[in-house]
């Protein structure tokens, strides 16, 4: 097949993107380059079966001006978009232009095509805010604590009703707290398997938010690539799946694994105690199952640490900095 997939020089998206070419498949990427990184391409960038676009999906005169290479695609992959809490918090119209304005541009241009199958989107287990019941399913409560996770939600609304009206086959995943290989290094303070390797690399102690009983369904991103496989290759009806590990790891858990001191910064309002997938329906719908443990995909990012050098090293003094928006804000 011929496949489209948006922030394809991204973390998840440049595993996708490795994975796809690896079963034969056709690839072309479209990435602003905004936190993708060209780096993350360099294992399959001579293959002729890739192509790269270097543009935004906020530019409708671009979109159409591309539009007969997008147009020959016979499935679309969607993971193009800004992460992270804190910067949406101080620049909420840049996330709604990114992760919704960039949604819709995107389908307008797709429902033109006669050849598309399918569009699957990176969704967000964000929307769930501050869940009431684990592990969660995917017709829990709907309540965005930030912009993020708002647009993320928004987006995800958008794909579903084209679906609907325009009968585009549309399946949206919902990942929890993805983490591997090539996770993002810019200067974002965000996820924090990024942060710890970073810390850890520098000698410093890891910053734990609270007290590191806050649990995590840490999910492997291999894991999430073969989610995103079957979902696109599924015949299945449109849909929202949860994409989860199956289990839920403490942060003092993962520090264990990763070896190395501690200290303590402030709980942050807005952040659930504990995320939990239910994933009993893609299990039995798309017939997919969690692969990597905790354990085995922490030994990849520590035999992989270098790829973090790079990556800013926080500390309990520059987080508070960092984040005094996000307190101010959710409080």
């Amino acid at each position: 097949m011929r496949v489209l997939v948006t922030g394809g020089a991204g973390f998840i998206g440049s595993h996708l993107c490795e994975e796809l070419l690896k079963q034969g498949h056709q690839v072309l990427v479209i990435d602003n380059l905004s936190t993708g990184r060209l780096q993350n391409l360099d294992p399959f960038k001579d293959n002729n079966y890739f192509q790269f676009l270097e543009g935004d999906l906020r530019d409708r005169a671009w979109l159409k001006n591309i539009g007969s290479s997008i147009n020959q695609c016979e499935l679309a992959f969607h993971l193009a978009g800004l992460a992270d809490i804190v910067p949406s918090i101080q620049r909420p119209v840049e996330y709604f232009d990114s992760n919704v304005t960039a949604t819709v541009n995107l389908l307008e241009q797709l429902r033109s095509s006669s050849r598309l199958k399918r569009i699957v989107y990176a969704a967000s287990s964000s929307c769930y805010g501050i869940p009431e019941q684990f592990p969660t399913k995917e017709d829990a409560a709907i309540r965005p604590e930030y912009p993020y996770a708002l647009t993320k939600r928004l987006a995800e609304e958008l794909i579903l009703h084209w679906s609907k009206v325009y009968e585009l086959a549309a399946t949206s995943l919902r990942l929890f707290n993805v983490y591997g290989p090539r996770s993002r290094t810019n200067g974002t303070y965000g996820a924090v398997f990024g942060v710890f390797l970073a810390q850890k690399l520098a000698g410093k102690p890891f910053t734990i938010v609270g007290d590191g009983n806050q649990t995590r369904d840490f999910t492997f991103v291999s894991d999430v690539v073969s989610a995103f496989i079957k979902a696109g290759l599924s015949t299945h009806s449109s849909g929202i799946f949860n994409v989860g590990s199956g289990h839920t790891y403490s942060v003092n858990n993962l520090c264990e694994l990763l070896g190395g001191e501690k200290t303590h910064i402030p709980k942050r309002p807005g952040e659930p105690d504990c995320t939990f997938a239910d994933i009993s329906k893609i299990q039995q719908v798309l017939d997919w199952q969690p692969q990597v443990s905790l354990e085995d995909g922490v030994k990849v990012l520590l035999e992989n640490i270098d790829y973090w050098r790079e990556a800013p090293v926080w500390t309990p003094e520059t987080i508070a900095e960092e984040t005094k928006e996000w307190f101010k804000s959710l409080e």
